[in-house]
């Protein structure tokens, strides 16, 4: 069968994380319009439930509001155990980062930024996939990012929780599949969220800047295509980027991306701690 022969993905039900804005909620948006059932996970219950509304009124779907912070301890049995009944579909989309030089950097924020972007990633993944296996069907889209493809400075945890969700989403996409079970990385470049609002535009280096619209776009492609690929990376430009990455010495590419982003001394740095 062609790797690239499509299906639509049909799921009952949908679980996003960071689902208050940008990218999660324009995902939610998306599986409300094909009549799939919302669990919408977030630290803002206002934005949450202003989504929630605007959903069931126009697309007549359930949606369950879970305010909650990822960066608790054990977050995959805690909000396990707060959605009522399980999930075809988990989208693990909330992001954290915080920019400026890793010295100078918060190690709490440190911390934070792994339990959102790593360990949660994991904790909920393991909660929800083995009801997944149980009922042969099921889907998991853990979103990265771009800068997962190389280290980037004054982005350092960062990038590397991002290659972190990449890599585990490489094995898990194999193991998944072979329960009927699609599973893949979703890697966006810089997009036009809040997260960069925060940021700044200067980790526009590593890609070119896209929508949410088009980032879901590349998402539900990959979703409904029978054999994904393990990873997806969302705008041909992008996606040359990473690839080029990953062909360039990082001795020659880390101190050019340095030189990109511009970290200067502690006195300019930005506090740039970003959560949905």
């Amino acid at each position: 069968m062609p790797s690239n022969e499509r299906r639509r993905f049909e799921a009952r039900r949908t679980l996003i994380t960071g689902a208050s804005s940008g990218i999660g909620a324009q995902f939610a948006r998306a599986f409300a319009a094909r009549g799939s059932d919302l669990v919408l996970v977030a630290r803002r219950a206002d934005r949450l439930h202003e989504l929630a509304d605007e959903l069931s009124s126009e697309y007549a779907v359930d949606c369950t509001v879970v305010p909650f912070d990822l960066a608790t301890d054990n977050p995959g049995a805690t909000l396990r155990a707060q959605v009522d009944g399980d999930v075809d579909l988990l989208i693990n989309n909330a992001g954290f980062a915080t920019q400026g030089l890793f010295v100078d950097t918060d190690a709490a924020d440190h911390r934070k930024e792994i339990a959102v972007d790593v360990l949660a990633v994991v904790d909920l993944t393991r909660a929800f996939l083995p009801a997944m296996i149980e009922r042969g069907h099921g889907g998991i889209i853990n979103v990265s990012s771009t800068t997962g493809f190389q280290p980037v400075p004054s982005l350092a945890v960062y990038s590397a929780s991002k290659a972190f969700v990449l890599s585990f989403s490489q094995s898990l996409w194999h193991e998944a599949r072979k329960h009927g079970i699609t599973a893949f990385t979703l890697a966006p470049g810089p997009t036009t969220t809040e997260f960069f609002d925060v940021i700044g535009d200067s980790a526009s280096v590593v890609g070119s800047f896209q929508t949410p619209q088009q980032v879901v776009a590349t998402g539900l492609r990959a979703l409904d295509r029978r054999r994904p690929p393990p990873h997806v990376v969302s705008g041909r430009r992008n996606a040359i980027a990473a690839h080029l990455a990953g062909l360039v010495p990082r001795r020659i590419l880390v101190p050019a991306l340095d030189r990109a982003m511009h970290p200067t001394t502690s006195s300019s740095h930005r506090d740039s701690r970003v959560r949905p």
